[in-house]
Parts: structure tokens; sequence; C-alpha cells
């Protein structure tokens, strides 16, 4: 009788331990997935800066355009009111 309950608590921890090595299997393999997310979002990341600093180079292109017309607008109205002006 002694001998069936150590071969039933033997068999017990060894379905344990298989469980468990069943369990680390497991979890090696979604490591392995984070890690290969994380990879491929840090790349995506990159890849969204690069277009981020290519956006903010162009708007800051852009600005310095329309400063320059806005500027050259503000010029030619000072010099027609200086002419409306020895008109009189």
């Amino acid at each position: 009788m002694m001998w069936y309950v150590l071969i039933g608590l033997s068999l017990s921890l060894a379905a344990i331990a298989g469980l468990q090595f069943f369990y680390m299997i497991y979890l090696e393999r979604i490591d392995r997935e984070q890690k290969k997310r994380i990879h491929e979002l840090e790349r995506h990341s990159k890849h969204l800066s690069k277009r981020l600093s290519q956006a903010e180079q162009q708007i800051a292109e852009q600005d310095e355009i329309l400063e320059n017309i806005l500027d050259e607008f503000e010029d030619d109205e000072e010099e027609v009111w200086a002419d409306v002006i020895e008109d009189r």
C-alpha cells in the first residue's frame, strides 16, 4: 500500500516537473516574440523620427519662403503708400 502512495507521489512530482518544463519553453517563446516586436518597434520609431525631422525641415523652409514673400509684400506696400503721399 505504501508503495502505491510513493509511486503516485513520484508520478505527481514528475507531472509537475513536466508542466513546469513546458511552461518555461512557452515563456522563452513569448520572450523571443517580445524581443522581436521591440526590435520592429525600434526600427519603426527610427523611421518615424527621420520622417519627423524631414517634415520639420520642410516646414522651416516653407516658413522662410513665406517670411521672404511677406517681407517683399510689406516693402511693396510701403512704396505704394510713399507714392500716394508724394502725389498729394
